[in-house]
């Protein structure tokens, strides 16, 4: 026996002998002690139970406590979702269209209506606020990515064109949403909701390009370094800062309710973007000179960007123009070595697109009612809603980019690209719901308008690269080679 062995053994075997002894003496003072209010209160049911149900019963109480819960959600959601995810990579779809669908799956559409008594305690209502606490968080956490992997060159080095197609971009299904808008507001629009905040909402609902996604699908696709790739990534670029502004000005107008109250907010906002521009910016920008080297990154300087990301977001949400702008414009102020801010996103990333952002499509999931759905006409209204999206996007961004001089197939390609909505549509479909802009049937609708326009990307994608070689074999335009 070692000297190991005989020392552990020893050495707990006296104090093991000490506790009890001193827990016997202690006994000695409970004497004269009223000890009755000290004893816990068992259900004359549990009293009566075998030691087996008993101990069932604890570990069913255990799990439905509310961090239990959280955990067990969290599992669930982040488990189906990287299911759905890889389902749909396998058929050379965008992941985050599978955790789009995951999320419905978990909702009310699907797992609700097959086994409501599971998803009513799954999904409980009590439990619903801390859940939408961090899927607001992984947003909060996705956009600020979102605004460091904004590369401010992109928009330089092909603005013209770049602010062409974007811009007819948004206005043209600006312009069909708000007429569409028109044609739905009497009997969709929420009680007390003006057409003027319905009509704007769904102007720049159908507006919206899902910058992130299409930069994936261009990766994926090889079309990076080519001419194309090049214009659709700054399209979406130039897409997404103009419509970002142009729903923070719809947000300001509908939150503070009359136009002077809502030109406050807009100076307020002129004001803190100075801020950001002229004072934070530069700031982080030499402290980065300093502590923000990779590699030797100081963790103050990192708990200072998160500070900076975080109180941006604040002033953002107290202004009236929703904390997601501030998150975004905090991640475009970050110091512009590129070296630095793929090491900065490559720390975000895993606990924000993996962890937290698949809560927002589950929470999504939870406000999506297909089943609202419930009869033909709703179905009309539904495809129309997707169809003006499709001619709105698809068809602005084509005419704006073969008038810019593109070939009609790139022309088609860069639209195709365009109508991709994705995930930033469903961030901009959740500010609509919870400012109770979109009743639940109109925001169901436009969630599968946005999941039906992304899907159709990557087949359109396909089939146009597939006509333009069957057409033109023997020309050599980009994409022929590039796709």
């Amino acid at each position: 026996m070692s000297k190991h062995l005989l020392f552990y053994l020893f050495f707990t075997g006296v104090f093991g002998l000490l506790i009890w002894f001193i827990i016997v003496q202690g006994k000695q003072l409970e004497a004269g002690r009223d000890l009755s209010g000290q004893s816990l209160e068992i259900p004359a049911t549990t009293t009566q139970a075998s030691p087996l149900e008993a101990w069932g019963q604890s570990l069913t109480d255990n799990l439905a406590q509310p961090l239990s819960l959280l955990l067990l959600q969290i599992a669930v959601i982040i488990l189906c979702s990287r299911l759905f995810g890889f389902l749909f990579g396998k058929f050379g779809q965008p992941a985050v269209i599978g955790e789009i669908i995951a999320g419905i799956v978990l909702g009310p559409s699907l797992l609700g209506w097959l086994w409501p008594q599971v998803s009513g305690w799954l999904f409980r209502p009590d439990s619903l606020p801390t859940l939408q606490f961090f899927s607001q968080l992984g947003l909060l956490l996705f956009m600020f990515i979102i605004g460091l992997e904004l590369d401010v060159s992109l928009l330089k080095n092909k603005a013209q064109a770049a602010v062409v197609v974007s811009h007819a971009g948004i206005v043209f299904p600006f312009f069909l949403g708000v007429w569409l808008a028109y044609g739905l507001f009497s009997q969709f629009a929420p009680g007390g909701v003006s057409f003027v905040a319905f009509g704007l909402f769904m102007g720049i609902a159908m507006s919206i390009t899902a910058f992130p996604v299409l930069a994936r699908i261009i990766q994926e696709r090889g079309l990076t370094q080519s001419p194309l790739g090049a214009l659709a990534i700054t399209c979406a670029a130039a897409d997404d800062v103009t419509a970002w502004c142009l729903l923070a000005a719809i947000v300001a107008l509908i939150q503070a309710g009359t136009v002077m109250t809502a030109l406050f907010t807009v100076l307020l906002a002129v004001i803190y973007v100075g801020l950001m521009f002229l004072g934070v910016r530069p700031l982080l920008q030499r402290l980065s000179a300093r502590y923000g080297q990779p590699g030797q990154v100081n963790k103050t300087f990192v708990a200072a960007l998160f500070s900076v990301l975080f109180l941006s977001a604040l002033a953002t949400e107290v202004i009236g123009i929703h904390a997601l702008f501030g998150a975004f414009l905090a991640g475009a102020m970050m110091p512009s070595a590129p070296a630095f801010r793929h090491w900065l996103i490559a720390r975000i990333e895993d606990v924000s697109l993996v962890i937290l952002l698949p809560l927002f499509f589950a929470f999504t999931g939870l406000k999506t009612q297909v089943g609202l759905l419930n009869n033909g006409a709703l179905w009309l209204v539904c495809g129309l809603i997707i169809l003006v999206a499709v001619v709105g996007k698809f068809g602005g961004s084509l005419i704006a980019a073969r008038f810019t001089g593109q070939s009609w197939a790139d022309s088609c390609a860069i639209g195709a690209l365009m109508n991709t909505r994705g995930l930033m549509e469903l961030v901009v479909l959740n500010i609509g719901y919870d400012l109770g802009i979109l009743s639940p049937t109109i925001f169901t609708m436009m969630v599968l308008m946005a999941l039906i326009t992304t899907f159709m990307t990557t087949p359109a994608l396909s089939l146009i690269d597939y006509l333009s070689r069957k057409r033109l074999p023997a020309q050599n335009h980009s994409v022929s080679k590039v796709f």
